[in-house]
């Protein structure tokens, strides 16, 4: 069976992807940083007959990101690698000019060097899969000049750039950054609390997300809403 490493992966995309996969037959290697909530989502995809591994800690700490290779290896390998954890920078979110720079660098090692360590821990797994792929959350914060989103957009598009580079450089892989949408997460709540308008859920995303895993597309940057549009 397949082995995927998603991080992230208690709720919201994450959780929903892991679903998605877990009903196919994939094995799962989960991480989130609450040990309780984790265990709950382990626990509801084991329903499926499916192997998971949850690994509770911070994709930030580099064993934590070993173990989660080494949890993969054990399964038989890593043919998907899914940088789903994310860090806003401030909760909730503020003007640059009165972000705190602690808080733009957590964004950063959450959202981009974690997630380049994860990639290089896993590369020789990848590589040596049949059909190894990538996939980074990206956000359209990181195209677009939004108010207060300046610090996490930075750190999505420099994810985004990542993501290009490995892409031309291991081109036995794909590598594919999406941009997932609107989408109603714990994180966009923390983002901007006031804003309670109704949202999409996540799991509305993950058909365009298993559509990347069907067609197997380039490697490049894809927007969710516009793969959803193709398939219908």
């Amino acid at each position: 069976m397949p082995v995927a490493i998603i991080t992230g992966a208690s709720k919201g995309l994450g959780r929903a992807l892991a679903e998605a996969l877990a009903a196919r037959g994939w094995d799962l290697v989960l991480d989130a940083r609450t040990p309780e909530v984790l265990k709950d989502t382990a626990a509801a995809l084991e329903a499926y007959g499916t192997r998971v591994a949850a690994l509770p800690g911070d994709v930030t700490d580099p064993w934590h990101r070993t173990g989660l290779v080494t949890e993969a290896g054990r399964l038989g390998g890593v043919d998907l690698l899914v940088s789903n954890a994310s860090a806003l920078g401030a909760e909730p979110l503020v003007r640059l000019a009165e972000l705190p720079l602690d808080g733009l660098r957590r964004a950063l090692e959450v959202n981009v060097v974690a997630a380049l360590g994860l990639v290089r821990e896993a590369l020789p797994a990848l590589r040596a899969a049949p059909a190894g792929a990538v996939l980074t959350i990206s956000s359209d914060a990181a195209a677009e000049a939004y108010e207060t989103w300046g610090g996490y957009g930075a750190s999505k598009a420099a994810l985004d750039q990542l993501a290009a580079v490995l892409g031309v450089e291991e081109p036995g892989l794909r590598v594919w950054a999406v941009d997932p949408g609107d989408m109603a997460t714990d994180l966009y709540a923390a983002a901007v609390p006031d804003d309670d308008g109704p949202r999409p859920a996540p799991a509305g995303v993950v058909p365009a997300l298993l559509r990347l895993l069907e067609e197997r597309p380039a490697s490049g940057r894809y927007s969710a809403p516009a793969l959803l549009e193709a398939r219908s």
